[in-house]
């Protein structure tokens, strides 16, 4: 007799829930543990997420404490204290929320952290980026089982709502008492896989701005050719938008730049019309006309020549055109200088980064310019070097993607990585390197 499908993957579910709450606890088990804790947008299970991160941090000796900085968005702070706690401190960030999933367009059901006979987890949140949470616990785990003892303090801090822009988590945790009282010297963040054999590390993220071009004109017939109606100088700026996007583009074809080095500008909506019963009434021709477009600043573009492009170029006011910038998130520092950190001598702390990868037996691409964007912006605006790494090698960029997934080998060496790292940046001394 045929099995419904959805039947068959829940029983799959179950079971493999059922047989992994009896297996031994291993560092595979308790990952995906987390991983079948649904902390997706719109709702994400924060109350579940910190229950369990909680309880790991406690089984391993850590220090914890629960901070809300907006209703329902707990913010999970974990502590090992240095032997000099008068030193600067590391922070280890990562974020609790995932995007959403859609299971149908999955092979596995998206939080059943399904690990194949190949070894791969399947699960929303395996490489954006739970992994990292989990690894940065596990090497604390397992530097502690040697005795290890940290110069600084090591802080672990796990965020809400990154998915959705920050403003609630790090955004806010940055600017608080109990942040200040960190001394934060040094942090990582979360990077992204690398399809290649080295690993890779960002020092700077690009910074999106949402902006909105609105468009007027004489309304009427749809047979007659008005000057300036609103579709018509909606088209134009359209138009004027793909010429800079395509100049942007023809740079990265061309190999002088990745795509994360230049500016980047997307349409994600158009809406006019009259609608009508079926549709939209097509002889008549809208007052109105609007386009939202995703745009993406690299560090060093000046914020003031983009707004002027956008205003005289893309949006200008002598056609009728309006435009409005929702700029998300911060692209100065505190004292106005682009938001990156240095990856070359002038920066200690890269140094040792550097250092603590080769000592773990593994190589780095050159460093790079994270194309989407983190949580690590609210850190370096506050001065603090910040760079982004998520040991994942050889792996594909599956976040945000269907099929999720991260090899459990890549997993556990990415344990090793962390420790060759908290080891090593908990215990540098100014010029010991």
């Amino acid at each position: 007799m045929a099995f419904p499908t959805q039947h068959f993957l829940a029983l799959i579910c179950l079971t493999l829930f059922l047989s992994t709450t009896q297996d031994e606890d291993t560092p595979i088990t308790r990952f995906q543990r987390y991983l079948r804790i649904n902390t997706a947008h719109p709702s994400p299970d924060y109350s579940s997420a910190v229950s369990y991160l909680k309880a790991q941090a406690h089984s391993i000796g850590l220090q914890a404490q629960t901070l809300e900085f907006s209703p329902g968005k707990p913010l999970l702070l974990l502590s090992w204290p240095g032997s000099n706690p008068s030193l600067p401190s590391i922070l280890l960030n990562s974020h609790l929320d995932s995007v959403p999933a859609e299971p149908s367009k999955w092979l596995h059901p998206p939080f059943s952290a399904l690990r194949t006979s190949d070894g791969r987890i399947f699960a929303r949140g395996a490489q954006d980026d739970k992994c990292i949470a989990m690894q940065h616990l596990e090497a604390i785990r397992n530097l502690r089982s040697r005795s290890f003892q940290p110069l600084r303090t090591v802080h672990v801090s796990l965020v809400p709502d990154e998915e959705i822009g920050g403003f609630d988590g790090a955004a806010k945790f940055v600017e608080s008492k109990e942040f200040q009282s960190l001394q934060i010297g040094f942090a990582l963040d979360e990077g992204q896989a690398s399809p290649g054999d080295e690993f890779r590390v960002f020092y700077a993220d690009r910074f999106p701005w949402h902006f909105k071009i609105r468009a007027k004109g004489q309304p009427g017939h749809g047979s007659m050719l008005y000057d300036n109606s609103a579709m018509e100088n909606l088209m134009k700026s359209v138009e004027a938008v793909s010429r800079f996007r395509e100049s942007q583009f023809d740079v990265v074809k061309a190999g002088k730049a990745m795509n994360s080095e230049v500016v980047s500008v997307n349409p994600v909506y158009f809406k006019a019309g009259v609608v009508s019963k079926d549709g939209f009434a097509m002889n008549v021709q809208p007052s109105e006309a609007e386009a939202g477009f995703d745009l993406r600043l690299t560090p060093t573009t000046d914020p003031d020549e983009m707004r002027r492009r956008i205003a005289e170029e893309w949006a200008p006011a002598v056609r009728n055109m309006s435009f409005e910038i929702i700029e998300k998130g911060p692209i100065r520092d505190y004292m106005g200088c682009p938001l990156m950190t240095a990856t070359n001598d002038s920066n200690p702390w890269w140094l040792v980064f550097k250092q603590a990868i080769e000592s773990a037996g593994e190589k780095l691409f050159r460093p790079e310019i994270l194309a989407s964007t983190t949580d690590a912006r609210f850190l370096r605006q506050k001065g603090i070097p910040v760079l982004g790494f998520s040991p994942m090698r050889n792996t594909p960029i599956l976040l945000h993607d269907h099929n999720e997934h991260l090899q459990d080998t890549v997993y556990m060496k990415g344990i090793q990585v962390y420790e060759s790292l908290i080891s090593s940046l908990s215990t540098y001394t100014e010029g010991s390197h």
